[in-house]
């Protein structure tokens, strides 16, 4: 490879044929990650983008010495009472990892240290301790982690009396898994280590050989996954099995581990449920009977049928319900109307009800932490674009707040009023309001083609919201402003939300991000030759599929770990997360959806056209979205575009689908990421 130049991918034409339709892949080859003419591709990649980005290595670490010196490194979670003991998580200065350590009935106990998760790590090249819980006891523990980043965990036992290991290890686990009353049987959750799909439920006893586990449940659907956990009261083992659209229980009493599990209400398409214990009845959060922004039933525990099932909380056309919190005294339910979260609380003896709201329109807030059934006060974490995460405790009672932590940033400029935030609405080309959450330094003038990144998902119902980055200051301070389009395909303003962005109206998705783009430029925050674009995952889709429609509008954007060859993986069962996925882009053996997401399939449509500057980023051992993806579309690109514009694919060869694990390494992707959008605006300060 001749110096500065990007290498070309060899083309081998694979045909794939569907209904009527032929398909030339000519980058199929790289499905393949044990060739070594693929490992020396992606390396080759990787030599040109370091070669191509070396003049930016001194101002990447000025970047990562601005961000890391903002960030206090010697520090510590809110302590969090559970059992008997009082929990911690500490990071020590220049450590990557934290401490995990307890101490009895107080604070001013001896400490005891359960996993120096630096030490663990020190063998890899990436590490995460994904869980862990202790035995009701409090003599064990049970952690689950992962050393190369395909998110298939083995799950380990530490005596926390002697601090000795237990000999036996469960490999290839989600990570997830419940104690029993009897401080010996765990439940846990197994992978099939081809598909990665949580398929099966076992049952673990202490000290035996893991190979003599019984299987208790086996999800023979391949478009489920199954987890299994334990109720808040401690009294009920729930294995959950879930698609897209619809769900299914089954519970077993934790003080009875050796009898079988009952089934709670038996799977109906579309219809989602979910199961909170409390004294003697199951709370139901469900879209049964349309409720599609949700209602909370209750039935009692000896009789599950819907047909006794009982309204608590009614479904509301302008409010979602996320989620739920129950206490002994308490029903917490977190809530989002028009767009923001509230907290809504119902007293169980009083049947007095009150809401926790919040002024701003640029925040986040969600309940956190709350571990403790017997507790009367709630914990949530509140931040929004320009004011750093604080653990607020609030107490249910005399309804008065106390920050327990907040967020430090150490800079002695930083003031949260130096930002403006805003939420502005855009409209649709289908007459849609669309929010965009924005922050900017106050200093910046309109009308002067300042930087613009616009951020966008959509897809899964998963809403982003706005939330505050120490790092994202580096972007701010040096005058971009930074938007998130809460596009449909999120639940951002309800369900229906999400239901407009999702199989056939997918392209909703798209042309959204577009729509709110052209309006950002329209109303001054920035202008053509300025505007940069960002998505990871899904989102790269979103950003591949942009980039297709809207060429021009961007001069940059960077796609993270991108699913962007959507036709090809939906049609192999065989690949990581396939089947599961039906429910939000369709099924394309059915011949309308496959014609569908054909037109829009990033890969699939990439054209003689002048594209926008690009950063692509993908992992190796990646296990939502498998490297082959990012790689082809690259080569593809590289091959069919008109331009002379910067294209990167840099491939992490030890990480999968989050990145570097590490607090610090992950500041170093990051600011790969801001350098390239830096260098395109001539940015070296």
């Amino acid at each position: 490879m001749e110096e500065n130049n990007p290498p070309k991918a060899q083309k081998k034409p694979f045909e794939l044929k569907k209904f009527n339709n032929v398909r030339i892949d000519n980058y199929h080859w790289l499905n393949d990650r044990n060739n070594p003419d693929v490992i020396k591709y992606l390396n080759q990649e990787n030599e040109y983008y370091e070669k191509s980005t070396s003049h930016t290595i001194k101002f990447q670490k000025k970047l990562f010495k601005e961000i890391k010196n903002k960030i206090k490194e010697d520090d510590e979670s809110v302590p969090y009472f559970l059992n008997g003991y009082w929990y911690i998580s500490k990071f020590k200065e220049k450590l990557n990892y934290p401490i995990h350590v307890r101490f009895k009935e107080t604070l001013k106990a001896k400490e005891e240290i359960l996993f120096d998760c630096n030490k663990l790590a020190q063998d890899y090249n990436y590490f995460n301790l994904s869980n862990f819980k202790v035995s009701p006891n409090n003599k064990i523990v049970a952690y689950s982690i992962d050393t190369v980043s395909r998110r298939l965990y083995t799950i380990k036992f530490k005596n926390l009396e002697t601090g000795k290991m237990y000999s036996e290890e469960i490999k290839n686990t989600s990570g997830n898994f419940a104690w029993a009353e009897d401080n010996l049987t765990l439940f846990y959750t197994s992978k099939n280590i081809d598909t990665l799909r949580n398929e099966k439920i076992f049952k673990h006893k202490l000290n035996d050989n893991p190979e003599n586990d019984k299987l208790v449940y086996f999800e023979k659907d391949d478009t489920f996954y199954t987890n299994v956990f334990k109720s808040k009261t401690n009294k009920f083992i729930f294995i959950t099995s879930s698609s897209t659209l619809t769900s299914e229980y089954r519970y077993l009493s934790s003080n009875n581990p050796d009898k079988d599990f009952k089934l709670f209400n038996k799977r109906k398409k579309g219809v989602e449920y979910s199961l909170s214990h409390f004294e003697d009845y199951f709370y139901i959060l469900t879209n049964k009977d349309r409720a599609y922004n949700y209602k909370l039933l209750k039935t009692s525990v000896n009789n599950t049928t819907d047909d006794y099932w009982e309204n608590v909380v009614d479904h509301r056309e302008d409010v979602l319900i996320e989620g739920i919190d129950v206490f002994k005294h308490f029903l917490v339910i977190s809530e989002r109307h028009n767009g923001l979260n509230r907290i809504n609380v119902l007293n169980w003896n009083t049947n007095e009800n009150f809401y926790i709201n919040f002024d701003s329109e640029t925040f986040s807030c969600y309940t956190t932490g709350n571990l403790d059934f017997n507790s009367t006060k709630l914990r949530y974490a509140y931040n929004s674009l320009n004011e750093p995460y604080s653990i607020v405790e609030y107490n249910l009672i005399s309804k008065k707040k106390k920050i327990l932590k907040q967020q430090i940033v150490l800079d002695e400029k930083f003031n949260p009023n130096n930002y403006k935030t805003e939420r502005v609405w855009a409209q649709s080309r289908d007459g849609k309001k669309l929010p965009i959450s924005l922050i900017y330094n106050k200093s910046l003038k309109r009308e002067t083609g300042n930087p613009l990144l616009i951020y966008g998902y959509g897809s899964y119902g998963s809403t982003i919201d706005p939330t505050f980055s120490i790092s994202r200051l580096s972007l701010l301070d040096r005058g971009f402003i930074f938007a998130i389009a809460h596009v449909r395909g999120s639940e951002y303003l309800g369900r229906s939300w999400y239901e407009n962005g999702k199989l056939l109206k997918k392209k909703n998705t798209f042309t959204d991000f577009i729509d709110c783009t052209k309006f950002l430029i329209s109303k001054g925050y920035s202008s053509l030759g300025n505007v940069y674009a960002y998505g990871g995952s899904a989102g790269g889709l979103l950003i591949g599929a942009v980039i297709n429609m809207s060429p021009d509008l961007y001069n940059g954007v960077i796609a993270a770990v991108p699913f962007v060859d959507i036709v090809t993986t939906m049609l192999d069962e065989t690949i990581p997360l396939t089947t599961g996925e039906y429910d939000e882009w369709g099924n394309p053996n059915n011949e309308k959806l496959y014609n569908y997401m054909l037109s829009y399939s990033p890969y699939d449509n990439v054209k003689n056209l002048k594209y926008p500057n690009i950063l692509v980023i993908t992992g190796l051992h990646d296990s939502q979205v498998q490297y082959w993806e990012p790689a082809k579309w690259v080569a593809k690109l590289r091959e069919l575009k008109k331009d002379n514009n910067k294209l990167f694919l840099n491939t992490n060869m030890e990480t999968g689908h989050g990145g570097s694990s590490g607090r610090f390494e992950a500041i170093k992707d990051l600011v790969k990421e801001y350098a390239f959008l830096f260098d395109l605006e001539k940015i070296y300060k």
